[in-house]
């Protein structure tokens, strides 16, 4: 096995809150170098957010809350748009864009594509906040404990 090049940290940071429709999203950024996110990936990942619960997250026994993981990786551009429902299910999908047309991202979940090791990272710590806070506290669940609960590290 051959790789292109070994592994380096990349910075994984919290932006801000989205509100999208009632919903609240935790916005992070993942970027191969330590440039800012291009606006245009920005603009388009919050399309996709907004159009991707409007046609799944409906359908689920959902919280209104989750996350939007938008990585401006080396060859490419990846957007994940994940949410809870039904206390301890993470619903993930994914899209992807070329590096030179941010704008142009494609739905790649049914390809079985996940993640790379810098976004899982990012999902691991989710997971660490909604059970701290959501299912560790199960008479008095803390949505408002897990949306603070953010993350901003090199990894």
């Amino acid at each position: 096995m051959k790789l292109s090049e070994g592994y380096r940290t990349r910075p994984i940071r919290f932006l801000e809150l989205w509100e999208i429709d009632g919903w609240k999203l935790k916005l992070y950024g993942i970027t191969y170098t330590r440039d800012s996110l291009d606006q245009v990936l920005v603009d388009s990942a919050r399309r996709v957010a907004s159009r991707r619960l409007k046609e799944s997250a409906s359908k689920t026994n959902h919280y209104g809350v989750g996350f939007v993981g938008i990585h401006q990786g080396k060859t490419g551009n990846f957007v994940f748009v994940d949410w809870w429902a039904d206390e301890n299910e993470l619903h993930h999908h994914v899209y992807v864009s070329p590096s030179d047309k941010p704008s142009e991202l494609a739905y790649m979940t049914p390809t079985g594509l996940t993640a790379c090791a810098w976004d899982l990272y990012l999902v691991c710590h989710e997971r660490r906040a909604w059970v701290d806070f959501v299912l560790k506290k199960a008479s008095e669940p803390d949505l408002g404990g897990y949306l603070k609960a953010t993350l901003s590290e090199d990894v």
